[in-house]
């Protein structure tokens, strides 16, 4: 997901992994881990199909897997990503996001499931919304102003994260993508349109920031 600004909070404690710390790094130790990599746009086959669930726990590869997704949204000046915008079909998104409050929310989650919300519960809010594999354009889109989301960390421990507001879009956002859904399909046929014309004129742009911003990080 493609990021904005959030407002000012009287607590900004950094939550990491929805827990609160006391101190944390401007660059998440992941992003100085990872390396960058390409990231699926529109129209490729993975970002249309729901992704497998992650199955083994507690290895290499899936830390370096999360390190590599935060170096390549650290790039892209992102709020979040999910695995399959780096063309790996596993059930599994990171974040790193400033929340209306000025919250700022680090983590990473796999298998995530959202719970429903209760209809008397249900807030629809309507925003401006984008995606890192849809460079470039915004469009408003309707979303529920509280999410919470259960899954498992990277070492198999049961996680909850709960979001509102801005968070709360963006935990909604990445789940969809690993069902195989853009925030392009919750748009109009002719705002969609428009939305990919936006996106033919300004996707170099695009790539030739991100791959400036990885350069100054020496990726």
């Amino acid at each position: 997901m493609a990021v904005r600004n959030g407002d000012i909070s009287q607590d900004r404690r950094v939550r990491v992994q929805g827990e609160p710390v006391d101190s944390y790094p401007q660059l998440a130790p992941e992003v100085e881990r990872g390396a960058v990599h390409r990231i699926t746009v529109v129209g490729e086959e993975i970002l249309n199909r729901r992704c497998r669930e992650v199955t083994e726990f507690g290895t290499p590869e899936l830390s370096q897997l999360i390190d590599d997704m935060f170096a390549t949204n650290q790039v892209a000046n992102g709020a979040g990503l999910a695995a399959n915008q780096i063309d790996v079909d596993l059930q599994l998104f990171v974040w790193d996001i400033v929340d209306d409050w000025g919250v700022r929310h680090v983590g990473h989650i796999a298998n995530p499931v959202l719970d429903e919300i209760a209809t008397e519960d249900r807030v629809l809010v309507e925003e401006s919304e984008g995606c890192l594999s849809v460079p470039g354009p915004y469009r408003m889109v309707p979303r529920l102003d509280r999410a919470v989301v259960r899954g498992r960390d990277k070492d198999g421990n049961p996680l909850v994260i709960e979001g509102r507001g801005y968070f709360a879009r963006c935990l909604q956002h990445e789940t969809d993508h690993l069902h195989g859904h853009l925030y392009l399909d919750r748009l109009s046929k002719r705002e969609r349109k428009s939305a990919l014309r936006e996106m033919e004129g300004s996707k170099e742009e695009t790539f030739a920031r991100r791959a400036a911003a990885a350069k100054k990080l020496g990726k």
